[in-house]
């Protein structure tokens, strides 16, 4: 039988009740022979009490202290988990990060994962056991705790399955797979049947929720499948149906995946504009800009420069909204100064949107249908961005949910995906 890990996020451990149907689903797949790791969230809302009441106390809260207290949500429902599966019957122990040990770095509140033994939790499968692991921690060097930044759950469990040699890791959440779009947006949204990782990672950069970008990265760099799938259906549901649901997450491409041009649209509200106007046009002026910028620990994502005019140019990037008062913070009284730049400019409403699709590699004119698309819908574009699967575009914010609707409907990703035969 096979080797399993489990993930269940804060709504999926929301509540007592909620928690004994994860138990129960557990049940089902152990007693079926396969062997289970299960990573849990800390219940829905907790991690943002816990982090709520450092606030209280203190408008900057130590680091490695906001860390000992924010791990203590997944130690509460690791816990409760482990005890709700022993009272049906079903042996089972947890682990925090350090007891593991998952070792990180010690950058606090966003560390990033070095190495896991797998030993331990390997001794208690061969026992018979179902593992639970708190998700979103570790341990650095001098066995400080550390937490993974928001979303770190979904991390953990994909590296514990890599570490383990795992045949899948599932991630169960409060939707039932991965989407053309956000359903909210567009209700004729469909549910992806599978997904590359190249889109996946893509779709999860460029603002898709439903897994965190690390943990797609984990699972592309250690080919480990993914799926993502509903906690909210009948616990009881047979586990044939229930591991051919959702959406798969996989490194393997085939003939049908490639035919579909644009798999998804994916949007984010979370940018920001910032130019500098009529700056000197010659070497090195971009590295000084850029590199303040990323001395202060600040990430950019879109570039662009015009044309030079009179042996001077324009120069704008965009940040996250919130990095964007540091970042102007920097623009203004270091770099600015120092380039001779005539002026400043910013801009907070706007808004990226992104088609996505392994399928662009070999399908001319992709690019050109999205910019006919938002030209019919009179929306201006500001800046552009590509990859080999993707075309970013920012635009005013006010035009998001027409242009995503636009899109949706030009790429005709209403229509019910085709069976690949993947899952």
């Amino acid at each position: 039988m096979a080797l399993i890990v489990h993930k269940y996020g804060g709504t999926s451990m929301g509540s007592i009740e909620r928690i004994k149907n994860v138990a129960k689903r557990v049940a089902k797949w152990h007693r079926a022979g396969h062997q289970v790791v299960v990573v849990p969230s800390a219940m829905s809302g907790e991690t943002n009490r816990l982090l709520g009441l450092a606030n209280e106390i203190s408008e900057t809260p130590d680091p490695r202290e906001l860390d000992m207290l924010a791990s203590t949500g997944e130690q509460a429902s690791s816990a409760l988990l482990a005890i709700a599966l022993q009272t049906i019957g079903i042996e089972s122990k947890s682990f925090t990060g350090w007891q593991v040990p998952i070792k990180t770095d010690d950058a606090y509140t966003k560390a990033r994962i070095r190495s896991i033994d797998a030993d331990r939790i390997k001794r208690e499968l061969n026992q018979g056991k179902v593992v639970v692991v708190t998700g979103f921690q570790g341990v650095d060097e001098d066995n400080n705790i550390t937490t993974l930044g928001r979303g770190g759950s979904d991390t953990s469990a994909v590296a514990i399955a890599a570490a383990i040699k795992a045949d899948e890791c599932l991630i169960f959440t409060d939707v039932d797979g991965v989407y053309t779009t956000d359903p909210r947006i567009v209700p004729e949204a469909k549910r992806l049947n599978v997904i590359s990782f190249e889109e996946m990672l893509e779709m999860a950069s460029l603002g898709s929720k439903v897994l965190q970008i690390r943990s797609v990265e984990f699972a592309g760099k250690y080919h480990v499948p993914l799926r993502v799938l509903s906690s909210l259906t009948d616990p009881d549901l047979p586990i044939e149906v229930e591991k051919h649901s959702g959406t798969l997450i996989t490194y393997e491409e085939n003939s049908q995946m490639e035919a579909a041009v644009v798999s998804g649209i994916a949007f984010s509200r979370d940018e920001a504009k910032i130019t500098l106007l009529a700056i000197p046009d010659k070497p090195g002026i971009a590295f000084g800009i850029i590199g303040p910028i990323a001395d202060a620990n600040i990430d950019i994502d879109m570039i662009i420069q015009n044309q030079s005019v009179n042996g001077t140019t324009d120069f704008s990037f965009t940040v996250s909204k919130a990095d964007f008062n540091r970042a102007v913070q920097v623009i203004k009284e270091e770099v600015a100064p120092k380039i001779g730049a005539k002026d400043v400019f910013v801009e907070q409403q706007v808004c990226k949107v992104s088609i996505v699709g392994i399928g662009m590699k070999s399908h001319a004119g992709v690019a050109s249908r999205m910019f006919a698309t938002l030209a019919n819908e009179n929306i201006n574009i500001e800046m552009v961005s590509t990859s080999e699967i993707k075309t970013s575009v920012l635009i005013e914010d006010k035009y998001m949910e027409l242009a995503v609707r636009a899109l949706h409907k030009a790429f005709e990703l209403d229509k019910e995906p085709e069976n690949t035969g993947i899952n």
